[in-house]
């Protein structure tokens, strides 16, 4: 009798100390957390990179998710968000209904449902893809206070800047608006007023100018140039003549006439002038960039080549290129137009667009940098009427953040898995597939009628 009360005692002990033990442990797990991630590389882990920029960002980082309420895709946001949480604790997220605010959607250029932002400081800027490397190149633009000013050259017929009732719709208004989004400042200059170019300019744009620039004009440029700006020059194939000043500085040459691509009822194109850019070559502006972009009229550059001006100390790499079927089309677009040498016609691949960088000495005012230009035989794909269409907004935002040097990149180096998949041969699904589904199955209702014949002779 003894016996059994001394284990009935034992047994409640240990129920309580479990309990106890239970409590505790529970206890402490609201005061303290640990977390182990045991994947390859710790690939669900922020790289050193990241959390040393986000170190670098003391105020609140706000992601803002546009969704609607249920949708499958928050349970993987929240995952990825807590990612930075763990390491900087004023990260929020916030997910808004686009119905119930379409104002506050409006307001961060929200096209559809699912898109994410990220705010700091009161700058904002639209998140490409829900990945490390994008959000960590977006935080470190957003990090950057620094006052660029991007100088629209004005005076000429250039495109406008400013939105107007009844003005053309190939003005630049609403590439502004999404610069002045991004940090930068736009202004507009006209050297006849203002007969120097700013020392704080972070870039000047030549948007197709439809007259001729004066003389002490181009000057002022090429003396802007040659100090070591940063430039972008847009020009349309009826772009006038009077700046083979600034070709020979650059050793570039622009080609009279327009592309022309002879597929383009292939590709969904309206006319053989217009061209959509699928591809493009390696390039720092396009590293990331794989979306559509539209270029409804263009002319072709030439560089690096025996028959344009020698330019010391540059690097030429394309960032738009057509293909082997396209050519430059050097006489009228009146009628049907056809590939002829003989008229002075160029055959593929032309170069649309271009980037070009040199290395520039240190001043006593300035340190050592590298200054970027880029030619485009295009402007119409950055205007009001175009800008909304495929990629086009966003290689045009991309582009003028590259010209301001708003680019830098963080390495983010995130390993991959070994082996993430499996490939079998045909019978060895097969052989799973009975397996799972008939041979075990049979094996435990063996075992269980075993069991219970074993039992009944007992």
């Amino acid at each position: 009798m003894k016996k059994t009360s001394g284990k009935r005692l034992q047994r409640i002990f240990n129920t309580v100390l479990i309990l106890v033990v239970m409590a505790l442990a529970a206890r402490v797990s609201t005061r303290y957390s640990a977390e182990y991630d045991w994947t390859y590389g710790n690939r669900n882990t922020l790289s050193s990179a990241s959390q040393q920029q986000l170190a670098q960002m003391p105020d609140d980082i706000r992601f803002l998710v546009f969704d609607y309420p249920g949708s499958n895709a928050r349970r993987e946001i929240e995952a990825y968000v807590a990612r930075y949480q763990r390491v900087k604790a004023n990260v929020r997220l916030d997910f808004i209904d686009p119905g119930a605010e379409p104002v506050k959607a409006r307001d961060y250029g929200i096209t559809q449902p699912g898109e994410a932002v990220l705010e700091y400081q009161g700058r904002h800027e639209s998140l490409s893809q829900m990945s490390e490397q994008a959000i960590s190149t977006v935080l470190q633009r957003l990090a950057d206070a620094t006052e660029r000013y991007v100088l629209f050259l004005q005076g000429h017929g250039e495109r406008g800047l400013e939105a107007v009732v009844g003005k053309t719709q190939y003005d630049l208004s609403q590439l502004k608006e999404s610069l002045t989004e991004k940090g930068l400042k736009v202004l507009a200059l006209n050297l006849v007023s203002t007969p120097k170019i700013p020392e704080n300019a972070s870039a000047l744009v030549i948007a197709t100018p439809t007259q001729t620039l004066l003389d002490s004009e181009i000057e002022r440029i090429k003396e802007y140039v040659e100090s070591g700006g940063n430039l972008m020059w847009l020009a349309d194939p009826d772009y006038p003549a009077g700046m083979e000043t600034i070709q020979t500085l650059l050793g570039v040459r622009w080609l009279e006439g327009s592309v022309i691509f002879a597929n383009y009822q292939k590709v969904g194109a309206r006319s053989p002038v217009e061209f959509f850019a699928t591809s493009y070559p390696p390039n720092a502006v396009t590293q990331s960039f794989r979306n559509l972009t539209s270029f409804p009229l263009s002319r072709a550059i030439e560089f690096d080549t025996p028959k344009t001006p020698k330019a010391a100390g540059w690097t030429y790499v394309p960032v738009v290129q057509t293909g082997d079927d396209a050519w430059l089309e050097s006489g009228k677009l009146d009628g049907e137009v056809t590939f002829s040498a003989e008229k002075g016609d160029i055959l593929g691949p032309v170069t649309i667009g271009l980037t070009m960088t040199r290395d520039v000495a240190a001043t006593e005012t300035q340190a050592k940098r590298v200054q970027r230009v880029a030619l485009f035989g295009d402007g119409d794909f950055m205007s009001d009427l175009m800008l909304q269409r495929h990629g086009n907004k966003q290689l045009a935002t991309i582009l003028l953040q590259w010209i301001s040097s708003r680019d830098a990149q963080i390495a983010i180096d995130v390993p991959k898995a070994p082996d993430v998949s499996l490939n079998l041969p045909p019978w060895a699904f097969w052989l799973y597939g009975a397996g799972f589904t008939v041979i075990i199955p049979l094996l435990l209702l063996a075992f269980g009628v075993g069991r219970w014949l074993i039992r009944r002779r007992q």
